[in-house]
């Protein structure tokens, strides 16, 4: 059903969600058994990052090595690039490579979908700016499925900034088609203008969005946004939008906390919740390795 690329949720159907997280329970499977598989013999995967990542780069390796793919990745840092070749250059340079797959972060929205034009390999979005971050929106939709096992009418609670996350946007843009209702909450300053015309409901405060939830998820604050001064002090965040055992009782009882990670500890999520019970912030690691494998399976199947 997926095209050539994965650049966004925005541009999934519903159907389409449903069957990468179908294929993801499938691909768990085989993470919690032999790890291994001949699926991808032949096919290659290269991860290009210009913005630093630890879980997204290292799961589309482990995710691309456990099916049975070649794997390469570019260090930007030691590349062409900073002699001044050209993104499309560099893209083209690695097709001719016989590369399948390129996954790709960078800080401008946007760039993954143009180095989709100029490439015939399949383009995955590893977050681009603060447009979205498609693949780790699909393992927090597959670690809710997995525990919630239905988005109809589910309440999710998003806290944090909202403005900067890409995170936020692809969960958005996810949630919705699949039917969960979402609330966003966290300082104004970091709160994107008219975002209610995505479906979701703003909230003043952490307590309004946390009553009675499902599911509540916590965003990384980027603390150079702190030093720009959209909010006063990590302290003041940490009063008012922290997320704490006490504020996680507003939730339902069966609520799980969720978090994209790297986690700032005691600023967006205290040790103590996130190490509770109902944090399943180690699980979506995980998932996130699931996810990646049935997103390169789906796209080297279609290139056959």
């Amino acid at each position: 059903m997926l095209k050539k690329d994965l650049l966004g949720i925005k541009d999934l159907t519903r159907e389409e969600i449903l069957e990468i997280l179908d294929l993801a329970f499938e691909m768990k499977k085989l993470l919690n058994g032999e790890k291994y598989s001949q699926a991808l013999r032949g096919k290659t995967v290269v991860t290009i990052f210009f913005e630093p990542s630890t879980r997204t780069r290292l799961s589309f390796e482990m995710a691309a090595k456990y099916l049975g793919a070649h794997y390469g990745n570019i260090e930007v840092a030691t590349s062409s690039v900073v002699k001044g070749e050209s993104l499309i250059d560099t893209i083209r340079t690695v097709e001719r490579m016989k590369a399948d797959v390129i996954v790709t972060r960078h800080n401008m929205s946007g760039t993954p979908h143009l180095l989709a034009k100029y490439t015939n390999a399949s383009i995955i979005n590893g977050g681009d700016g603060i447009n979205e971050h498609p693949t780790q929106a699909l393992l927090d939709m597959m670690t809710i499925k997995e525990k919630k096992g239905d988005f109809k009418g589910l309440k999710v609670a998003i806290i944090g900034d909202i403005m900067h996350s890409r995170v936020a946007r692809s969960n958005i843009w996810g949630l919705k088609k699949l039917g969960a209702e979402v609330k966003v909450a966290g300082p104004s300053t970091l709160m994107p203008p008219q975002i209610e015309k995505m479906g979701v409901k703003v909230c003043y405060s952490a307590e309004e969005a946390i009553k009675d939830a499902d599911v509540v998820m916590g965003l990384r604050i980027q603390l150079e946004r702190q030093k720009s001064g959209l909010f006063p002090s990590i302290e003041e965040y940490r009063e008012y939008f922290g997320i704490n055992e006490e504020r996680m009782r507003l939730a339902k009882p069966d609520a799980i906390l969720m978090h994209p990670g790297p986690i700032n500890r005691n600023v967006e999520v205290t040790s103590g919740a996130a190490n509770a019970s109902y944090s399943v912030i180690e699980e979506q690691v995980t998932n996130g390795v699931a996810v990646r494998m049935a997103l390169l399976k789906i796209l080297c199947e279609r290139r056959n």
